[in-house]
């Protein structure tokens, strides 16, 4: 079983920056690769990035935030942080973290295994 708590969620102006952050607890957290996800109010969840398990060496980001995202983990916190800049309206979600027995990065929710409770962003314009 493995625990996950994001947070650094919060108000940010638009052309802001946020950071968040994903603590692991349980299992072994460098066994996981992990990913973040969003959903906004009548859209579907969707993958925003992922970071594949033990050394992270491999990353994946959504289109929309290639360039302004970067994903990250510290395998020595069990913590995965999610660096937003350039904030725009449309990045205003709840963005979950999540885990999965995969070892390679997958962009499909249903193939994580573990979810958080998920932290709001919203960006004022």
């Amino acid at each position: 079983q493995v625990q996950l708590v994001e947070s650094g969620g919060g108000l940010v102006q638009d052309g802001g920056s946020l950071r968040l952050s994903c603590t692991a607890s349980g299992r072994a957290f460098s066994d996981y690769a992990m990913g973040w996800f969003r959903q906004a109010p009548g859209n579907e969840r969707g993958v925003v990035a992922g970071i594949s398990w033990r050394s992270g060496g491999w990353t994946y980001y959504g289109d929309s935030v290639k360039g302004r995202f970067t994903i990250s983990r510290d395998n020595a916190k069990s913590t995965m942080y999610l660096q937003m800049s350039s904030l725009k309206s449309e990045d205003m979600a709840v963005y979950y973290c999540a885990a999965t027995r995969r070892y390679s990065i997958s962009t499909h929710g249903a193939d994580y295994d573990y979810w958080g409770q998920g932290t709001q962003v919203t960006v004022s314009s």
